[in-house]
């Protein structure tokens, strides 16, 4: 084929509609997102005593939260596995397979044994499937992110690029609603015995919901165009290492602050709550879910001001808010009166909006086309383990030497390391997608 019928060829590609992009970016996020929590959520409340009876109940948190971990360490190998076929292959194929995986992973953690019935084989089974969650949702919020700002028109790839960022709160609001009903239905020992595994189950149906959205889509006209012109790489990953390494770095560390808020308030915090401060478990995952409507509101309203003054203005605002939010945690939870501990949770995840929205079209714009799903992945996954991966397990720790404000000072030195990471970025957004290099 000549290369003007190529071009013609990419002109062609049948657009996605913005509702089936919003859609298609939104869900399978929100569902990635919803499977990645409902384990957050258990690891604060039963993977100990059911994964780790032999140890004590400190131990037993500990090796919760290091398993929570591993997904985090998976996730940056997962965006050099999707993003290699996601930049040569296609975004469209690359997110149904990312989706298939974490839905797999996720609904066999529900029917795992647990140590009373397989004995040592329950941990290791279950490191395994966290690894695979981790696989999966390394490669899937870097395609979801792609599909939104590649389809966007100009202008408003920030507000597009929020509908991948809307998915996280209402999969969290999801698994912890669906937590909080169980904690009102059921007793401690129906919970634990076999309770905690109903959210895992029902993810198999929300993935299937999510593929039948995701199977309808077109592949994004960037991409298509890039195709048609043959800007492609053999390997995407030593490509974008090699050559775009700083965005890669910088945007990782941009990434620290939302990360950390959002862990250190909903997985230490749930735990902190529930087992010092002696709020029931329906009690903090209710206030949980209210502050999480927080973190819902900011996301659109921190796009939007990105589309208008730019990344940078929005995130330079927002870290430095984060910054001081960490000497808040332990005048507010030290009081522990619900409206004290409320407070501090619904600021910690309205400032995790503020800097997590801007993120959907700060980091495909960093990239050019033949790399951009290797090069955003890596950024967003390499990101968490930094601010996510040991946050909970780090939490702990910091409370046993030197109590709730060592937790906060982490909060704030994570911010403080985004804050000089997005002062050394450049601002993109006015950059053309088709045109960086």
């Amino acid at each position: 084929m000549t290369t003007a019928t190529l071009s013609d060829a990419a002109n062609t590609t049948p657009a996605n509609s913005p509702a089936r992009v919003a859609t298609a970016s939104f869900i399978g996020t929100a569902i990635e997102f919803y499977d990645f929590y409902i384990y957050a959520t258990a690891a604060a409340l039963v993977i100990g005593p059911v994964f780790f009876p032999q140890t004590s109940g400190t131990a037993q948190m500990l090796s919760a939260f290091l398993t929570f971990g591993i997904a985090f360490l998976a996730r940056p190998l997962g965006s050099a596995l999707f993003g290699h076929f996601g930049d040569r292959i296609g975004r469209k194929s690359t997110l149904v397979a990312s989706l298939l995986l974490m839905g797999a992973s996720t609904t066999l953690i529900g029917v795992l044994p647990g140590y009373d019935t397989i004995g040592a084989w329950a941990p290791i089974l279950l490191c395994l499937l966290r690894f695979g969650q981790g696989l999966g949702l390394g490669g899937e919020w870097g395609g979801a992110a792609l599909l939104a700002t590649e389809n966007a028109p100009p202008g408003k790839r920030a507000w597009f690029g929020m509908f991948p960022q809307l998915g996280p709160s209402i999969g969290f609001l999801a698994a912890n609603g669906l937590f909080l009903t169980l904690a009102l239905c059921l007793s401690d020992e129906q919970f634990r015995a076999w309770g905690w595994r109903i959210p895992f189950l029902l993810s198999a149906a929300l993935v299937m919901v999510g593929l039948y959205v995701r199977l309808k889509l077109e592949e994004t006209p960037v991409f298509a165009k890039a195709m048609a012109q043959h800007e492609r790489v053999k390997m995407p990953v030593l490509e974008a290492f090699g050559s775009h390494w700083r965005p890669i770095v910088l945007g990782a560390l941009a990434m620290v602050v939302c990360y950390a808020l959002f862990y250190i308030s909903t997985v230490f915090s749930l735990s902190h709550g529930v087992g010092s401060l002696g709020y029931s478990r329906e009690s903090f995952l209710g206030m949980l879910c209210f502050a999480v409507l927080f973190m819902a509101a900011a996301t659109p309203l921190s796009a939007w001001l990105s589309d208008r003054y730019g990344r940078k203005p929005v995130l330079i605002v927002g870290c430095t808010l984060a910054i001081l939010s960490g000497f808040a945690m332990q005048p507010l939870l030290t009081q522990g009166s619900t409206l004290s501990v409320t407070l501090f949770l619904s600021i910690e995840l309205f400032l995790m909006g503020v800097t997590f929205a801007p993120m959907g079209a700060l980091l495909p714009e960093l990239f050019p086309t033949h790399v951009r799903y290797t090069g955003a992945s890596a950024a967003y996954n390499l990101g968490g383990i930094v601010g996510a991966s040991v946050a909970p397990f780090f939490a702990q720790k910091l409370v046993a030497m030197g109590g709730l404000s060592w937790v906060g000072g982490y909060v704030s030195v994570a911010a403080a390391l985004s804050l000089l990471a997005v002062l050394c970025l450049k601002e993109t957004r006015d950059d053309d997608l088709g045109a960086v290099r």
